[in-house]
This record gives structure tokens, sequence and C-alpha cells, in this order.
């Protein structure tokens, strides 16, 4: 299901989403960019560093499965390779149904959580740190004595760090080798992202790279601006802004996402600059956003539902002078940008695709408004 698109050269398939983009603004939100930004690209294959992959014990067929769901289906394709993931995750499946099968709680075991980072002990955020590929293992019940050393065993010999999940996303735990520590940085803005394997990230690193450098391009946050970067999740884009000195306030609607955005700004030295806060912006009103106080810019990276309770609630004059927003979703992209643009008097300046998600349908994109 994830990867409708192979078939089609990587070039065309960025055409073809660019297309699906323009044809979104302007027949849902009747809007026009004055401006179509070249598309970003990253690397078609072996992108992918997040992923959940789901596990099947097959008793009738004496084997495991491991591997994704098949298009509109809750069966799992028999994988044995993925050319989207990391070459050496791929190189991993056959090996991890072996592991599995052999394990005690293989029917108890449904799901490997996928998080491929840098190793945070390696880094200052000047350059990229080690890889570290961490998997985390959805159990049902503890693994046995002889299953974990199983589990240790496959993680020295393959140079991966398990995690065990037995609850909800915030349950995980290092497994073996308890003390590699996941991060990803952003060189360019001298960054450190320590961050859980359970903890949304974006899926493609290298174009997160770029992305965030458009994104503040595209701001231009100067010291001592006023700029709120909302859905900000751990920071991704809050912290590059402060880096050049502006205030920014990041409003998330995850109490633990909040908590380690706050972590991530002092660990980068910028608590100063940058400040956190817990509340649900689909519910957003005047009232709250004008609680924020003056605006010189703002940040929007919504899922795919949008901003729309965001923008409704912008004033009528006196809003941020300048609005980049990071879309996941055109029609729900095209349909915010409507109401900017006719409700509150904002100009569509600028807006281009990003290919965050090679071979799929996925649309990415990044729109600049001003006032």
């Amino acid at each position: 299901g994830g990867c409708t698109m192979q078939h089609f050269e990587a070039s065309a398939q960025v055409a073809a989403k660019q297309r699906a983009l323009e044809d979104a603004l302007w027949h849902l939100g009747r809007v026009r960019p004055a401006q179509m930004l070249p598309a970003l690209y990253g690397p078609a294959w072996g992108y992918r560093h997040r992923a959940r992959l789901s596990v099947r014990h097959v008793a009738k067929k004496g084997g495991v499965l491991v591997g994704f769901h098949e298009r509109k289906s809750s069966y799992i394709a028999d994988m044995t390779a993925c050319s989207v993931l990391p070459v050496k995750v791929s190189s991993l499946l056959p090996k991890l149904r072996v592991l599995i099968g052999r394990l005690s709680i293989r029917d108890r075991l449904p799901q490997i959580e996928l998080a491929v980072g840098e190793d945070a002990s390696t880094t200052d955020g000047s350059a990229p740190g080690a890889p570290l590929y961490v998997m985390v293992l959805r159990v049902l019940e503890p693994p046995s004595l002889d299953d974990a050393t199983l589990l240790r065993s496959f993680a020295d010999e393959h140079g991966v760090q398990f995690y065990l999940q037995p609850g909800g996303p915030y349950s995980a735990v290092p497994f073996h080798p308890a003390e590699a520590k996941l991060a990803y940085t952003l060189p360019e803005f001298r960054l450190v992202f320590p961050f859980l394997p359970t903890e949304f990230t974006q899926v493609n690193a290298a174009i997160n790279r770029v992305m965030v450098r458009r994104a503040i391009a595209l701001l231009d946050p100067q010291p001592g601006e006023r700029v709120a970067d909302l859905f900000c999740g751990l920071g991704n884009f809050t912290l590059p802004i402060a880096r050049g000195g502006a205030s920014v306030v990041g409003i998330e609607g995850s109490a633990g996402l909040v908590a380690r955005a706050t972590a991530n700004a002092a660990h980068n030295g910028l608590a100063a600059n940058a400040r956190f806060q817990l509340a649900n912006l689909f519910e957003a009103t005047p009232e709250s956003l004008e609680a924020l106080g003056p605006l010189d810019k703002m940040l929007i990276d919504p899922p795919r539902e949008g901003a729309m309770a965001v923008v409704k609630a912008l004033p009528g004059d006196g809003g941020p002078g300048r609005i980049v927003y990071v879309s996941c979703n055109p029609a729900t992209l095209a349909r915010d940008a409507s109401i900017l643009v006719q409700g509150h008097g904002y100009t569509l300046r600028a807006v281009g695709v990003i290919n965050m998600f090679p071979h799929t349908a996925h649309v990415e994109s990044m729109a600049v408004f001003e006032r």
C-alpha cells in the first residue's frame, strides 16, 4: 500500500504531485500562488527511516511474516526485501523472520516499529553522528530467558538496538544494548534532537533537512521578532527559528512531545529563546491566539486534518505578517489557503512540493502567505 508509484520514474512522480497540488489549490480553494517553488528532492530509495512492520506467525505454513500490509488488506505481504527501507534494514527482513520464528512468544509479537537515527553520544550537532538502528518490539507478554538470549545475540551480531513495548507508546524501554541514545541532527543549525523511537519524527531524514532549510529561508526570522510554531512536535522547526535569535513559542497537543521539545531546547542551549505550551489547536479560538501576544510571523505544520480552527481564529487585521504553512494534504491546505486569502487578506506568495515520500501518492508541500 505504501509503494503505489514504483512503476513511475521519480521526477515524473514529483511532476504529478505538483499538478495535484496546483489542482487542489485552484479547484478546492480558488487560490493561485504568485510563484511555484522548485520541488525539493531527496534519495528515491532507502529513504524510509521510520516504519511500522507487522508480524504474523502463520502456523499452517510453519513460518513468520514480517512486513507491510497488502493494499487495502489486513494480509501481510510475503516480503524478503524492501527497497524504500535502508539497505541494512531491508537485508535483515529474512533474518527477523527466522529470529521471531525461534521465540517462544512468536505469536505474541504483533509489530516491530523501526526508527533509524544517529547515536546522540557521537555528535554535537555540527555533523551527523554514527547511524543507529532501533527496533521496538511490541510484546503482549515478556520474553522468556531463552528469548532474551536470542534477542541479545541478534542485536550484537547485526548492530541493532532492541526496545520492548508492552503497552502504549510511552511504555517502550531499551532492552539491548541499553546505553545507546537515539537522535537526529540539523548540522546547518548546529542542532541535536534526542528522541524516543516511538515519538514522531519525519520519515525522510534527508528531505527533513532541506525542508527545514527552506522553511527558515521563507519565514526569515530576525533577532527580536516574536514567532509562533504551531503543531511544533519536538521542536523540528522551533529550534532552528530560535537559533537565529527570534523569540519563539511552540504549541503542541501532545504532553510527551512538549516535554521532549522543552528538553531539546535546553540540550541545545536555546531555553531562553524557545518555550513550549500544551494546547489542542483543533479547538483554537481568537482568544487563545490573542493570549500568545503580538506575533510577527507564524509557522504551521499540521497533520492531514489541516489547521482550519487556527486560520479561522486569526485576527482580521494585526495578525502575523508572514505565515509559512507546511502541509501533508493538498485538500486541507487548499481549504485553509482560501480562508487566509479570501477571509483574512493574505496573499499566497509561493508554494512548492516536497517529495517526502517517494513512490507513494503522498503529497507534502510548503506555502508562504503574506499580509
